[in-house]
């Protein structure tokens, strides 16, 4: 670590604390050259795989966009935001679990999917019917028995 005073390379740790719930980490640093002490933070970088659409183009997983989606099919469905969150926070997790750099973008709409059919069946099904493009009824129909069953 360099100092910010004077730009040493040499710094030592003399503390260290685990802050924000243990997701950072807090070190006390002094620099062997000019002695000042400073205080740094450190947290894990968590980079999200790409996402590969089904027309080939790839664009940067969006947070933003997994929340309206599960937020949509829960519109006025009985789960708290804190279930919801968790939900979103799991779904992520999954995804970096994968290990891979990109992945395809129907194995995001598949998490999201397993994910409601635990939380909400109406949900499930509200998102499914415009997931999977539902046509008419019949395939409606399909959906709720397989999920009956």
């Amino acid at each position: 670590m360099h100092c910010p005073f004077c730009a040493a390379n040499d710094t030592k740790v003399i503390d260290s604390r685990l802050v924000a719930d243990g997701h950072q980490v807090r070190r006390r640093r002094q620099c062997l050259a000019c002695s000042e002490r400073f205080t740094t933070f450190e947290s894990a970088e968590l980079v999200m795989p790409r996402l590969i659409k089904t027309t080939g183009n790839r664009e940067p997983f969006n947070e933003d966009k997994l929340r309206g989606g599960i937020q949509r099919a829960l519109e006025k469905r009985p789960v708290s935001v804190e279930v919801i969150e968790s939900t979103i926070n799991h779904i992520k997790s999954q995804l970096r679990a994968t290990g891979e750099r990109e992945v395809p973008s129907d194995m995001v709409g598949n998490l999201v999917m397993d994910a409601l059919k635990e939380l909400d069946k109406i949900a499930y099904i509200r998102f499914a019917s415009v997931y999977k493009s539902f046509e008419d009824l019949r395939e409606f129909g399909e959906e709720i028995a397989r999920l009956e069953n």
